[in-house]
């Protein structure tokens, strides 16, 4: 099925600006299909004027559907049958005389022209189902009203109003609650769900005839800081607005829709919805993210601190095999340590691995090398990765760089010498490849890393292998030096 743009840029001479415009009747028609109770269909006119196609479709959240199949990408010739070419050619609004009967339902259809700049840009086509019509209750007149009011702002290029509402997601329905109300600020109607939204602030009589934003305003604490003049204009529907409405634990979001005629006030729609539970979960949420954060913070503080231990135990010893294992120890439970920081300061369980990469290099070159001249950098990107990831991954990194440096910058007289580690990571099909390179002299001919009795080595191999992933250890092929590659698959957690 192609989509609006591709129908547009394919079949049609509308203009970027024209295109843009389209785009706001969609992000607000549902509006009008709900309170109209009806399908609506986006026309546009081809090259040829007397040709239309259908380039979106709606259905309404409050009735039954009046169209049982999606015609989008279908077209229209001018034909008497239907409406769009003579709303297109007159810019008025027009209708069926009789109900037209679609699979078999009898269909009330209206076709409202879409102006924009003083022109015509397309139709849209309500198809309303009229299957088993009875007398309209108070609700339903009310949504019908408001319904031919919007219609009409369409045909006169005041409807979709610009606005700043860029999420459209958590804009309240209309079947959310639903008020009514004169040019004057007054309500005319308030729908059961508007009337118990606020309930939920505070409010013991009626909606009906009450000024909204007195109303409103008597149901709010006083404070002694600066009033919210926006909330007002909102209430009294002489702005497209949303804002939220706070009393003690109750938040009542609300929307205004001004209406108008020939560019006069004519009043407003108010649309309101009960978000307390919701903004209830959202507080939840922030503490049980900041609690996180303090753990991991607590925790890197920790690590820390036995690091420190670690260190200045090493110091204290004189054997150089016990003081290179405490050294190595201490690296480890400082890796982990970077990990927990980085957390500590995300919003998310995932990790901005790059960060925590240099970190390690910057630790390994102050820990493990006791000479000037030696240098550890990092080549490209790990992106993003869990933080269940990240552990072991930073484990993995510092064990193979601490590595490089102890072992890989070692002349063939065993004597040490000035280098470089380089850690060069890339990404590739969900797995993350990293390879470890130093410029010293390579490991001997023989040397089988599986057989040797290296620790980190093992600890390498082991956590690798916790990860699902891949480890190799060998000669440098592009150069002198050794090369360690590690890949595993990338598990991101979701946000």
């Amino acid at each position: 099925m192609p989509s609006m743009s591709e129908i547009i840029a394919d079949h049609t001479t509308l203009s970027e600006n024209d295109h843009r415009r389209l785009k706001q009747v969609l992000s607000e028609w549902q509006l009008l299909a709900d309170l109209a109770f009806s399908d609506l269909v986006l026309w546009v006119p081809d090259h040829d004027e007397n040709v239309f196609w259908a380039v979106a479709q709606i259905r309404p959240t409050t009735g039954p559907t009046a169209l049982l199949e999606d015609v989008v990408g279908d077209l229209i010739a001018y034909s008497p049958d239907h409406l769009v070419s003579e709303a297109f050619l007159s810019g008025e609004i027009t209708q069926t005389s009789a109900n037209k009967l679609s699979a078999g339902i009898p269909v009330d259809v209206h076709a409202i022209p879409v102006r924009f700049s003083d022109r015509v840009i397309g139709v849209v086509e309500q198809h309303t189902n009229q299957l088993g019509v009875r007398s309209p209750s108070v609700l339903e007149n009310s949504y019908l009203d408001s319904a031919a009011d919007l219609a009409l702002m369409v045909a006169a290029g005041e409807f979709p109003i610009a606005t700043d509402l860029s999420d459209q997601t958590i804009n309240p329905r209309v079947g959310d609650g639903f008020i009514r109300l004169d040019p004057d600020g007054n309500v005319e109607y308030a729908s059961p769900n508007a009337l118990s939204a606020y309930r939920r602030i505070g409010l013991i009589g009626d909606l009906v005839d009450e000024n909204l934003v007195s109303l409103t305003r008597d149901l709010m604490p006083h404070t002694d800081g600066p009033i919210d003049h926006s909330l007002d204009s909102l209430l009294e529907g002489r702005v497209a607005r949303r804002a939220e409405a706070v009393a003690g634990d109750a938040h009542l979001l609300l929307r205004s829709v001004p209406l108008t005629r020939g560019r006069e006030r004519h009043g407003a729609i108010v649309l309101c919805r009960d978000v307390s539970d919701l903004r209830s979960k959202e507080r939840e949420l922030i503490t049980k993210d900041a609690t996180i954060r303090e753990i991991h913070h607590r925790v890197k503080n920790n690590l820390q601190t036995v690091a420190a231990l670690l260190r200045m135990q090493a110091r204290r010893i004189a054997a150089p095999e016990a003081k290179m294992a405490l050294n190595d120890a201490m690296s480890r439970v400082a890796a982990i340590a970077i990990v927990h920081e980085t957390l500590s300061q995300a919003f998310d369980e995932v990790v901005d691995f790059d960060k925590v990469a240099d970190g390690l290099l910057r630790m390994v070159v102050d820990v493990a090398a006791t000479r000037d001249g030696v240098r550890a950098v990092r080549i490209g990107s790990f992106g993003e990765v869990s933080a269940d990831l990240a552990t072991n991954l930073s484990m993995v990194i510092t064990e193979l760089c601490q590595n490089a440096v102890e072992h890989g910058l070692i002349s063939a007289d065993g004597t040490a010498t000035r280098g470089e580690v380089r850690v060069v990571p890339g990404v590739r099909e969900g797995r993350l490849r990293v390879e470890i390179t130093d410029d010293g002299a390579g490991l001997p001919d023989d040397f089988d890393w599986r057989s040797s009795p290296s620790l980190g080595l093992s600890i390498v191999d082991t956590l690798v292998g916790d990860m699902g992933g891949d480890f190799r250890l060998g000669r440098n092929p592009q150069g002198p030096g050794t090369q360690a590659v590690i890949e595993v698959p990338l598990k991101k957690k979701k946000r």
